[in-house]
């Protein structure tokens, strides 16, 4: 009973000496491999992908925060690869190109082309501009690894291109009331389209033995709102 009573006033004592010095314990939603992700980092994927798909934060469901959750996990898994990418050389680590995007973004917000307008936008979301630069830096780095990974194992045949023209987008323009263009002018955006195809059924293979292989374990249970800064 000394001992029990010992350690509380052992943890109680740590709690005050935290709340003193200002410090805030965060609560850990779920480990990947013993890599903790917080509360704050899953309320700032919530955030950010409502901000980028210009979308309200009170539209953001229970199903979508499972979901950004979800993505974070994954996300974490292939930052892990990355690592071990660049640890054996397989993956060059190069400048991520990710101005354009962020125009992209900033395009969906009319008036952000002035700089108060654009940082009372990311402001609504409780997002700062270098959190939206870390996380289209972060896309822009997984995107780079799919690639590298997946692209060189994906073949599309001459047959299968020819059968998508003939099968799918021929009798998409004639319905659209456009004119046949030849195959020749269209094969290499269909093979890309028909790359990204196969390489997302990769990616949610490799996804799924990356699960299958890790430790992963959940915090509690989410929450339906979102954690404003």
């Amino acid at each position: 009973m000394l001992r029990r009573c010992f350690q509380i006033g052992v943890v109680l004592a740590l709690a005050a000496s935290a709340a003193m010095a200002g410090d805030i314990i965060e609560r850990v939603v779920a480990t990947v491999n013993n890599r903790p992700i917080l509360q704050s980092d899953w309320d700032e994927e919530v955030r950010y992908e409502a901000f980028v798909n210009h979308r309200s934060l009170s539209r953001v469901t229970l199903a979508d925060r499972k979901a950004a959750l979800d993505r974070l996990i994954d996300q974490e898994l292939l930052r892990q690869q990355i690592k071990e990418d660049e640890a054996e050389g397989v993956l060059a680590e190069s400048p991520p190109h990710i101005e354009t995007r962020l125009q992209e973004v900033r395009k969906q917000y009319p008036g952000a082309e002035k700089p108060a307008t654009w940082q009372a936008d990311l402001r609504e979301y409780g997002l700062r501009e270098q959190d939206l630069i870390r996380h289209v830096a972060l896309q822009a780095q997984l995107e780079k690894l799919i690639d590298v990974r997946l692209r060189p194992t994906v073949h599309i045949s001459h047959t299968t291109i020819e059968a998508y023209y003939r099968d799918q987008l021929l009798p998409e323009l004639r319905k659209a009331g456009v004119k046949d263009v030849p195959l020749v002018e269209v094969s290499p955006k269909i093979e890309e389209l028909l790359t990204q195809r196969q390489m997302n059924q990769l990616l949610a293979a490799w996804l799924h033995d990356l699960r299958s292989q890790s430790d992963i374990r959940m915090g509690a249970a989410p929450e339906a709102g979102v954690s404003q800064r």
